[in-house]
């Protein structure tokens, strides 16, 4: 037993000391926190270097002439999932405007704006993190109330979901590598690495309006890393994320803007749920009545609004804010041209990138106690799942009875043949709202039922082998003796084919810790996060990939010993158990 731990804690010993080594000597500085409200100082004019196709707001058809008085709102009539408390679907990556911060709680403009209204309705707010691609789908099933994520009212997204008047209004920005020979919209053309995010109106924009082929990322970050490291060569961002998110330094550059189509940037409510849309657009008008809308956005967005635009209905007081235009003009300019700062090594840039050791104490406490808890709860929850339903499959599968053969088959070709991925999101959107009486729209069951479900038809797979491995021998004596066919299966046959397949089972157990990640699709609050969606917000609000490599420690740090234990019970399960050494007596 000794050697076998040595086996496997040395190899991990060695590689954690190789990387804190390097991490203490190469430590970046720490990156600031990209998710806190830049105020008033960074405050920007309305953009100059329009692209010549830009267009201004049109005529607005969905903007309501007034609202209802506040106080005639009736909570009750609201069709909360949760009585009482709005529950929100948001971004964790896309600061200003939606993002986690330090502390771990949702922020930015649009949903502290979206946590003053809930005030002035006199309701709680819960902040759920989810992906872009299917926030929009979810709130129309009923698994969010809101959708809150910087979201472009087209009449394209008006078919699944309504929205609320406005509270903002973005541009497009065109961000390229620094030194690009792309200089505006114009010179987007075929065979261009074009990055956006996957769903969101700068996807229609590339593909209705530019008529070309982009290249689609998951999140703002993901696409962000791909552009700084030159793997596309331009992102079309909402104006907002490429402000927040380029930073001074980096080697990218915001080189043109241009308006964003259709109207304004709104909260996605289901379509049937108007009296909730009535009653958040009576709080927003509430909250730019009393000036709290202006400070928001005096805090987080500060730059210049579009002529003839303001947020909430056509009755809402205009917004008093600051004069932006004046502010940025006024900022000291350094007259000094930057002095060309001198290549970095190989070694520092992925110092930079992957060691800063600020971030990986920032990260590992909350690796530690959020992330580590809930991956090895869905871990084993599906774990127990798999193995109970794969059994069965097993069994199902090799029996005489069409009527059980067939359909585990079935089921195991489907759930064998889909991506993960594509299971997570059917069970959790398709089910999640049937059963949402008995989950309390949780989605942290519904990613334990879809990955055992998952796990199950792999499992079931690795047990009928393991069984169909066994000599027919066997079960011929064992009728030989009386047994029945099924007390055969049960004692002699199935123990033995499970023990045969115990490293395969391993590293099934394996695969599955790492697919946890994936439920993070449905929705999770900020406690529910696992090691990925930990390691990943911290680097959403930092820009470094460091807490990343920190969330890749802990899985293996929980993967290595599970690898090495397959390696043993594979060499056991060959060689047999050593016989004692039998000491002679001395005669």
């Amino acid at each position: 037993m000794t050697s076998m731990l040595r086996r496997i804690v040395h190899p991990l010993l060695a590689v954690l000391l190789a990387l804190l080594a390097c991490a203490l000597g190469l430590a970046a500085p720490a990156a600031a926190d990209q998710c806190a409200p830049p105020g008033i100082d960074s405050a920007s004019a309305l953009p100059t270097n329009l692209a010549a196709a830009a267009q201004g707001p049109g005529a607005d058809k969905y903007t309501t002439p007034d609202v209802q008085p506040l106080d005639s709102i009736d909570i009750a009539a609201l069709r909360l999932a949760n009585p009482g408390v709005l529950t929100v679907g948001t971004l964790s990556d896309a600061p200003p405007s939606i993002c986690i911060n330090a502390a771990s709680q949702f922020t930015g403009f649009d949903n502290e704006v979206l946590r003053a209204i809930a005030d002035k309705l006199g309701l709680r707010i819960n902040f759920v993190g989810t992906d872009f691609s299917g926030l929009l789908a979810q709130v129309a099933s009923g698994r969010f109330d809101v959708g809150s994520s910087s979201i472009t009212t087209t009449d394209a997204r008006r078919q699944t979901v309504g929205f609320t008047n406005g509270y903002d209004f973005g541009y497009f920005s065109l961000v390229v590598p620094t030194g690009s020979p792309i200089t505006s919209f114009s010179d987007l053309a075929a065979g261009q690495r074009i990055g956006v995010v996957q769903g969101t109106v700068q996807e229609a924009y590339v593909v209705d309006t530019l008529g070309l082929d982009p290249v689609k990322f998951p999140d703002y970050n993901t696409v962000y890393g791909s552009l700084k490291t030159r793997q596309i060569d331009a992102w079309v961002a909402p104006s907002q994320q490429a402000v927040g998110t380029v930073q001074p330094g980096d080697p990218t550059e915001i080189i043109e803007n241009t308006f964003s189509l259709d109207n304004f940037v709104a909260y996605a409510v289901a379509k049937e749920n108007q009296p909730l849309i009535d009653a958040l657009n009576s709080g927003l008008d509430a909250v730019i009545a009393d000036g709290t809308w202006s400070q928001l956005y005096t805090d987080w967005v500060p730059r210049a609004l579009p002529p003839g635009w303001k947020p909430g209905s056509k009755a809402a007081p205009t917004p008093e804010l600051p004069d932006f235009a004046a502010i940025a003009a006024d900022r000291p300019q350094s007259t000094e041209p930057a002095a060309p700062s001198a290549p970095r090594s190989v070694l520092g840039q992925l110092a930079d990138s992957f060691l800063n050791w600020e971030l990986y104490r920032q990260a590992i406490p909350d690796l530690f106690k959020t992330g580590l808890p809930n991956t090895l709860i869905l871990t084993a929850g599906a774990a127990v799942i798999g193995v109970v339903l794969g059994l069965a499959l097993a069994v199902a599968g090799i029996s005489r009875s069409r009527l059980l053969r067939w359909p585990a088959r079935v089921y195991t070709d489907i759930f064998r043949g889909l991506p993960e991925v594509v299971i997570i999101l059917l069970i959790g959107l398709g089910i999640g709202p049937i059963v949402g009486g008995l989950t309390g729209n949780n989605p942290y069951p519904l990613g334990i039922a879809a990955l055992g479900l998952m796990s199950a038809a792999y499992v079931g797979e690795i047990f009928r082998s393991g069984i169909q491995s066994v000599e027919t021998g066997q079960m011929e004596a064992s009728r030989a003796l009386g047994f029945s066919y099924s007390s055969s299966m049960r004692l002699v046959i199935i123990p033995q084919g499970i023990r045969r397949v115990l490293p395969a089972l391993v590293n099934q157990f394996i695969s599955l810790l790492k697919a946890s990640s994936l439920v993070y699709f449905l929705g999770l609050i900020a406690n529910q996060r696992e090691l990925f969606q930990v390691g990943r917000d911290l680097n959403a609000q930092t820009g470094n990939l460091s807490p990343l490599v920190a969330a890749g420690l802990f899985y293996l740090i929980l993967t290595i010993p599970l690898t090495h234990l397959v390696n043993v019970i594979d060499a056991r399960l060959r060689t047999g158990k050593q016989p004692a050494t039998i000491q002679e007596e001395m005669i």
